[in-house]
């Protein structure tokens, strides 16, 4: 079970991956990262350190056991040699099928028969990823939400062929480390999250485009208004409270009029074509330097750090 699992192996040290064996870091366990390119694990190991940081200014790490938590991470290119042990596996690689599928086969011989063996997708499915091992059985989607060392939420994916210690072991560690496991209780893309969260994205491009409203804007009305409330309550709790009779009314105003397109919209796809992809590029649909950045990040990180703290 759960408290049998002594060392992690992660598989890809970018954004995901880095932030995940923090988290398994902070909370003592031994933490094997693999990545193609050493100088990722450096970058990874610098980020480790910066977010180290940021977490004892917030005041939920202690700046003295830095030292500690970052000694427990051991990074190696070779992922035969650092998978050679491990206990429980968190692949955090690129949102490609074809490399996750290879990354699979290779942990299935890499790593010892007790091995539990988990994705950090945002969108394939388990039964996709365990048809390349030999142990469907001990194959699971987690899907855990940025930043990883904040947020409590991992969505945990069941497939037709994992097994109920998999899943048990899976749940009781997550819980063993502060997080909150949901599990899902079938296969679907997209998940839970993402499902609602781009069904929002989707309406809010909708609103841009059609001229209703600036980006500004509606990010303004996210951010000052139900935002707020969906940190403490979700969306079938606020409106249980509002009234299933009421809201059937709004219901069928709006539903006829909200955006059910499904193609990715043109003021994206002018976008991507024109480079602007956001803070990777300088522009999306703000402009950004490293001063604004950093703002946004500090921003986030003490807004969650307190809801941390309060929940």
């Amino acid at each position: 079970m759960s408290e049998n699992v002594e060392r992690i192996g992660i598989v890809g040290a970018g954004l995901m991956g880095h932030g995940i064996a923090l988290q398994f870091a902070l909370c003592g366990y031994h933490v094997m990262l693999n990545d193609v390119e050493e100088g990722r694990l450096s970058e990874a190991m610098v980020n480790v350190e910066k977010n180290l940081e940021v977490l004892s200014d917030l005041g939920l790490a202690d700046q003295e056991d830095g030292t500690k938590v970052i000694s427990r991470i051991h990074t190696n290119t070779s992922l035969e040699e650092s998978m050679a042990e491990v206990d429980f596996v968190v692949e955090a690689v690129f949102e490609d099928m074809p490399l996750k599928l290879q990354v699979f086969e290779a942990l299935d011989r890499c790593c010892p028969e007790r091995t539990v063996l988990t994705s950090n997708t945002s969108s394939f499915m388990t039964s996709q990823l365990a048809s390349a091992t030999n142990r469907p059985g001990k194959v699971l989607v987690a899907y855990w939400w940025n930043p990883p060392y904040l947020l409590p939420l991992i969505e945990v994916v069941r497939g037709p062929e994992t097994s109920e210690e998999a899943l048990d072991i899976t749940t009781g560690l997550f819980r063993k480390i502060g997080k909150r496991p949901v599990v899902l209780q079938k296969e679907s893309l997209g998940f839970i999250g993402n499902r609602m969260q781009f069904a929002l994205l989707r309406e809010a491009l909708s609103i841009v485009s059609q001229g209703i409203a600036s980006p500004e804007d509606v990010d303004a009305v996210v951010t000052s208004s139900f935002g707020r409330r969906l940190a403490v309550a979700g969306p079938l709790e606020v409106f249980d409270m509002a009234g299933w009779d009421t809201i059937s009314h709004i219901i069928d105003q709006l539903f006829p009029v909200i955006d059910s397109t499904k193609d990715s919209p043109a003021l994206i796809k002018d976008m991507v074509e024109r480079g602007d992809f956001g803070v990777k590029s300088g522009k999306g649909f703000y402009n950004w330097d490293d001063e604004s950045v950093s703002a946004l990040r500090q921003r986030v990180g003490k807004t969650l750090a307190t809801l941390e703290q309060i929940s």
